[in-house]
């Protein structure tokens, strides 16, 4: 059966919205100022939640904007994309000053916060600091401030690039396990072959994200301007797929497509999911074949997490078993050793051991600092059936 589609964009409580290159700085014109004025009043409504369409239950909403190397070269007076990775970062670092300053106006305009953030290819490849800038982002949206998100240009090189923005935007949707991935950009979806040669191409209404059959209709090479076509936009949208995310490709000049997607009205190509995004995490702790370590617990938090599906606290802990980081997969064991589940370590073994059967009001004292009062969250644990 397939899935309703309006319920999918309906429902979606955190969505990334990507934009590209060619739509923010009006095809290497400059900073288009009214285009990223109608985005930014249009996320300022979903963030706030209001009265335009419906929409009154507020959103939690992250920007991934292209366009800071194409805004550097407008203003160092580049007239073609240079191959030089240091003239690149340049244009880059020239580029972003502008990018940030005109959506942290507009979004202020409308009453929002914003905070820009460059992520790197190691950021995200790296445990710790990919739990640092899922914990910063989270803690942004928890304070209604709109993360602004773009590859960090002026200090990667192609070997730990992410590649594109369409990529980048998939993986911050499963870094802060969003619902909707929507990435606009200058064409109105997938179309069955490429419309701009082919009077009978038919747009793709609703797909499944990763079929197969999706990339062998996408077309090839984007812009001149920016880097992605529209196959990564089929490859983040199977990516963004694995955290449980759909995903939207939609005409980003379309009148306020965010806010009609949010209230369910289908625009352009809708990349459906087929698996929930806390399916695909608990999924993914269970099919870890190895564990790092183990945590052993007394019988009133064994109860507790079998019975109510309580969150682990350190006090219901008696022993640590192995070596392991904070964001590892570990082992939850009751004292007979049994497996009784499985979960995301908020906190390293050395850390552990010196919290066990300790309050969490205790924790910054023992340890200087207090990343959460959970060891385990409900929300990261699965238990055994």
């Amino acid at each position: 059966m397939e899935t309703n589609s309006a319920d999918v964009l309906r429902q979606a409580r955190r969505i990334v919205v990507k934009v590209g290159s060619s739509l923010v700085t009006n095809e290497g014109r400059g900073i288009d100022e009214a285009a990223i004025g109608q985005w930014c009043r249009q996320l300022a409504v979903l963030a706030r939640g209001g009265d335009v369409l419906g929409l009154t239950q507020r959103r939690e909403v992250v920007m991934v904007s292209s366009g800071a190397i194409a805004e550097g070269m407008k203003r160092l007076g580049w007239a073609r994309r240079p191959s030089e990775v240091n003239e690149l970062q340049a244009a880059a670092a020239v580029g972003q000053m502008g990018l940030a300053q005109m959506y942290e106006t507009k979004l202020r305009e409308h009453g929002l916060r914003s905070a820009q953030v460059l992520l790197t290819h190691a950021d995200l490849a790296d445990r710790e600091r990919y739990l640092n800038a899922r914990s910063t982002l989270l803690t942004l949206l928890q304070h209604q401030v709109l993360p602004v998100i773009n590859e960090n240009d002026t200090v990667v090189t192609d070997e730990i690039k992410v590649g594109d923005n369409d990529t980048l935007g998939a993986l911050v949707a499963n870094l802060i396990e969003a619902d909707l991935l929507v990435i606009l950009t200058d064409q109105k979806g997938l179309y069955t072959a490429d419309p701009r040669g082919n009077p009978a191409a038919e747009l793709v209404r609703q797909a499944r994200a990763g079929d197969e059959a999706l990339e062998r209709m996408a077309g090839g090479a984007g812009s001149s301007i920016g880097k992605g076509g529209m196959l990564t936009k089929i490859l983040a949208a199977k990516r963004a797929a694995g955290s449980g995310a759909s995903t939207v490709i939609a005409w980003g000049r379309e009148p306020d497509a965010l806010l009609r997607l949010a209230s369910g009205e289908c625009i352009g190509t809708l990349l459906v999911a087929t698996t929930h995004k806390t399916q695909a995490r608990k999924q993914w702790m269970m099919d870890h074949l190895q564990l790092r370590g183990a945590l052993v617990v007394d019988d009133g938090a064994a109860a507790k997490l079998r019975g109510e599906g309580k969150s682990l606290l350190p006090i219901g802990m008696t022993r640590v078993e192995g070596e392991f980081s904070r964001g590892d997969v570990i082992a939850i064991r009751d004292g007979a050793g049994a497996e009784i589940g499985r979960g995301l370590a908020n906190y390293g073994s050395a850390e552990a051991r010196l919290l066990c059967r300790r309050p969490s009001g205790e924790i910054e004292a023992l340890l200087g600092y207090s990343a959460e009062p959970e060891m385990v969250h409900r929300d990261n644990l699965v238990l055994k059936r």
